[in-house]
């Protein structure tokens, strides 16, 4: 048993329960019937992302996916199709679904992605000792990045004041 676990690697076992996460989420998005299902299965399926983002070493990457896709736009999708009237009892079909093609097609991109996978040369890089990506991130926009990151900042600041203004205009 104690050999079991000095082969297993734990980061490779989290790694495909997030791959297996993303696959079966995408999925019940995907071949859902009820579309409100298919917002929840939406946001399982971008936590997965996300989960797979930060393992990989991305944190910034991955804390952005959960602010922007988890928190921001699938929660907006679901309310939208939450408070649209009566949009949970439609039943969405697709007849045009040729599943004759759709099935050697299938096993035709999945034996490429095999053969793919297996002659990719792979290299395997150590990630002890590497700082999160934030601190990099941090570091660049405060030395190397400083200038370009002000001038951003201006234009969105008068873009905001912009905005306020024609809005005004148009509300008087």
């Amino acid at each position: 048993m104690d050999n079991l676990f000095s082969v297993i690697n734990p980061s490779d076992v989290v790694f495909y329960l997030f791959a297996i996460t993303v696959i079966a989420f995408g999925a019940l998005v995907a071949f859902g019937q009820n579309i409100i299902y298919s917002g929840f299965s939406l946001l399982g399926c971008f936590t997965g992302v996300a989960g797979l983002y930060i393992l990989l070493g991305a944190d910034f990457v991955g804390v952005l996916q959960m602010f922007v896709y988890v928190g921001g736009i699938t929660v907006l999708l679901i309310f939208a199709v939450m408070f649209t009237t009566e949009i949970g009892d439609v039943k969405i079909t697709n007849q045009s679904m040729n599943w004759k093609a759709a099935i050697p097609t299938f096993i035709f991109l999945f034996v490429l992605l095999q053969y793919c996978i297996r002659k990719a040369p792979w290299n395997i890089v150590e990630t002890k000792g590497l700082t999160p990506t934030t601190e990099r991130l941090g570091d660049m926009m405060l030395s190397l990045y400083l200038l370009p990151f002000e001038l951003i900042s201006l234009v969105l600041l008068v873009v905001l004041i912009g905005a306020v203004v024609i809005a005004r205009r148009e509300s008087v």
